[in-house]
């Protein structure tokens, strides 16, 4: 694991996950601290944070990057396999509380695994 400093800015980015147990995507993390962090610096600081184990990430249905708190990650080792569920009315995502047992496959090591269910969310349905 790389040396995580706790700089300012790297601390709003985590107080976000802290408030909000959903995943967030990178660009409603640069809409919410615009006026005190650059896109730039968000950016870099959740591939960081990623890369550290504090952060795990995964693509939505449009191919934007959500990032969610890992529980029990590493930086190398992603123990987070759990679905993601993404209204396709809304738009919310959620991490998902179950387990998704991923296969092992012949010849190959699999490092990491984003699974994304799509659906309508309990509001949309109604």
């Amino acid at each position: 694991m790389g040396i995580i400093r706790k700089t300012q800015a790297s601390k709003l980015i985590l107080n976000e996950f802290k408030k909000d147990s959903n995943a967030i995507s990178a660009i409603e993390l640069i809409k919410r601290l615009k006026s005190k962090i650059n896109k730039t610096t968000v950016y870099r600081l959740l591939d960081k944070l990623a890369d550290d184990g504090l952060l795990h990430y995964f693509l939505d249905m449009n191919g934007v990057k959500w990032f969610a708190k890992c529980k029990c990650c590493s930086k190398t080792k992603d123990n987070d396999i759990y679905p993601h569920f993404q209204c396709t009315d809304c738009g919310i995502v959620e991490c998902l509380d179950m387990k998704v047992n991923i296969p092992e496959m012949p010849n190959r090591k699999i490092t990491n695994s984003h699974v994304l269910v799509l659906g309508k969310c309990g509001l949309c349905i109604n």
